[in-house]
């Protein structure tokens, strides 16, 4: 009788720390989703920002022009960053190189760098990964004297 009594609650007991586990499991993913949903969300609203300034005549060049930044970096090259190099191209704001963590994945007519690597002088760096850009601006700031600006606080400015 001992013997099913603690075989019965080793059942329980093993019950509860799986439960335990695959609720803790569950909820680290869900985390995940609901970070990569609030990362998407800001991308959606700043592409949807990009659409208005287009369709009010605007161009991110006229931004870089004012401000004299003929040569610039990107940093992020994702959908906003390419967005960004193609607005760019037949202007006179070059894209002189772009930054990204993962440069053996991204392939473009530009050279990508680590920002890790040493950073070759430009006029600024405009950040695309707005979602990360206070963490990504302070690393920056330590490796280069340029302005580190967002992508998303230059469409809000035109």
């Amino acid at each position: 009788m001992r013997k099913s009594i603690v075989a019965a609650l080793s059942v329980v007991a093993g019950g509860i720390i799986g439960a335990v586990g695959a609720g803790k499991t569950l909820s680290e993913k869900g985390n995940k989703y609901a970070e990569l949903s609030k990362k998407h969300l800001a991308l959606f609203l700043l592409m949807n920002q990009w659409v208005k300034v287009k369709q009010e005549g605007k161009n991110l060049a006229e931004y870089f022009e004012n401000k004299g930044y003929k040569n610039i970096a990107v940093y992020g090259m994702s959908y906003a960053g390419e967005t960004l190099i193609n607005e760019l191209k037949d202007t006179d704001i070059k894209v002189i190189y772009g930054i990204d963590k993962n440069t053996d994945l991204i392939h473009t007519d530009i050279n990508i760098v680590s920002i890790d690597d040493d950073l070759k002088k430009v006029d600024a760096i405009v950040v695309t990964a707005i979602t990360f850009f206070e963490q990504i601006k302070k690393e920056l700031s330590e490796k280069t004297d340029c302005p580190v600006v967002s992508l998303e606080d230059i469409l809000y400015l035109l």
